[in-house]
């Protein structure tokens, strides 16, 4: 203990190697490399499509669509920060390596559906290893189970060479959309760890921009666990509001109001009160059963059906509001087009993960359903594989069923119904009175984000539905 202080200790961090160029990997190097110009920040990927659209002279082309990154991109890229595939190279030149890779839930085997699948994670720590020939701090950035760490120094301690490593957890807690400004003004940085030098290595890194006071010091366990637990609380709100919001429609009551009414209370707050279609993205789903799987790994069986019963009702709502357009629909949506505004799992990203979208989609597409699409950032190649990824239906078949357009107006002409999927803004400014002379009469809107104002939609003309009103 007292040599692994000691090498961390003469630690001077002029070099990081971020492993993985995805939604965390991406926009946090960007702006540590902008807010630290004396560190050079390479971020790293084996995918060689990805790394160059990274490098793309157009800025505004990045693989990750994010307000504010492509302008931190522009400062940075070439200066202090790089992208690329020179991975063993800049593992080896870098005193602190991220890992940030995917950490997707288990598709076989052994807690298949809840688990997360950690190959990833132990390829890289495998690679770090057998690459690295000078002392390292290795930080978790990916989210990842409680005691992950424990297996990283497992793997690091046991290379046979004098190479020491430090692990440290530091989980993001970003939120899709709101990323940069989520990183240049985070409400915590939490950095968990065993030794006390090397947390204060990250530590003085993120100190060049974020106060003292912010910058959270905890043991790894608890830093692994926070990130799952803030996640499972945000979506347990959302799956909340959502209940509610189906009683709302049963009383008529509105739960725009309900939410308002609860939110005033300062132990409640407002925030991630706003009913909804469901909650998508990359760790919410994710996270929960994660959580739900190491409870039940432990026996807590209580404990995890607790959690788990936020998912269930998340799949249950996007369910519910697929069946309300069919019943409204005079109960068939065979041979009708539906149009989808919004494929995202929520505006200003271009992440389609866990997207209410895709399964509203499903389930229409099993009813024999048409669907047109527009979303303004997520590419209908991104769509389609979306769908094919769930393998309901045969390639041809979506490919058949479902048409992206590039134009909103172009998507809805001529529909039976208008479903509201993701709360892009523009949605709001559209001419609605158009939308409506188009579509075949009468014209249903379902609004599952409760995105425009429906004393104006129904003045135009439109059946209009959203969710708890």
């Amino acid at each position: 203990m007292v040599l692994e202080k000691f090498i961390v200790t003469q630690m001077k961090v002029t070099k990081i190697c971020c492993i993985g160029a995805g939604y965390v990997g991406g926009p946090t190097m960007a702006v540590i490399a902008k807010k630290n110009p004396n560190i050079t920040v390479t971020v790293v990927d084996v995918n060689q499509d990805r790394i160059d659209a990274w490098n793309n002279a157009d800025v505004n082309n990045l693989p990750i669509y994010e307000p504010g990154l492509a302008q931190i991109v522009k400062e940075t890229r070439g200066k202090n920060l790089f992208f690329s595939t020179e991975i063993d190279k800049t593992i080896d030149e870098s005193e602190m390596i991220f890992i940030s890779v995917n950490t997707p839930t288990k598709t076989y085997g052994k807690g298949k559906g809840m688990a997360a699948d950690l190959k990833y994670v132990e390829l890289c720590a495998r690679n770090i290893a057998k690459v690295a020939t000078t002392n390292k701090i290795v930080v978790e950035k990916s989210t990842l189970p409680v005691r992950t760490a424990q297996a990283i120094k497992s793997i690091l301690d046991n290379t046979g060479s004098d190479v020491k490593f430090s692990i440290l957890s530091n989980p993001e807690f970003l939120a899709e959309g709101t990323a940069i400004q989520d990183l240049i003004n985070p409400d915590r940085v939490l950095i968990g760890g065993e030794f006390e030098d090397a947390i204060e290595v990250l530590a003085n890194i993120y100190a060049s921009w974020v106060p003292q006071d912010k910058i959270l010091r905890t043991n790894v366990w608890s830093s692994e666990l926070s990130k799952l637990t803030a996640n499972a609380f945000l979506a347990q709100r959302i799956s909340s509001i959502n209940a509610i919001s189906e009683l709302c429609e049963k009383t008529e009551a509105n739960v725009n109001e309900v939410a308002k009414a609860i939110g005033m209370d300062s132990r409640i707050g407002p925030k991630f009160l706003k009913a909804s279609v469901g909650f998508g993205g990359s760790c919410f789903q994710k996270d929960i059963l994660n959580l739900v799987y190491i409870a039940r790994s432990y026996n807590l069986h209580e404990v995890a059906d607790y959690w788990e019963q936020v998912t269930l009702f998340n799949d249950h709502q996007k369910r519910r509001f697929a069946d309300h357009i069919v019943n409204t629909l005079y109960n068939t949506v065979s041979g009708k087009k539906i149009g989808f505004l919004g494929w995202a799992f929520k505006k200003d990203t271009n992440d389609t993960r866990e997207s209410a979208a895709i399964y509203v989609a499903d389930y229409l597409l099993n009813e024999q359903a048409s669907i047109s699409v527009y979303d303004p950032k997520v590419p209908a190649k991104k769509m389609q594989s979306d769908l094919n990824y769930l393998n309901t239906r045969s390639v041809s078949e979506n490919e058949q069923q479902v048409t992206v357009f590039s134009n909103p107006y172009e998507a809805l002409k001529d529909t039976h119904a208008v479903a509201i999927l993701t709360e892009w803004d523009e949605f709001k400014s559209y001419d609605w009175n158009k939308i409506y002379v188009n579509m075949k009469k009468p014209a249903f809107i379902f609004d599952g984000r409760n995105l425009l104002d429906k004393t104006e939609m129904i003045k135009i003309g439109f059946e209009y539905s959203s969710i708890g009103q």
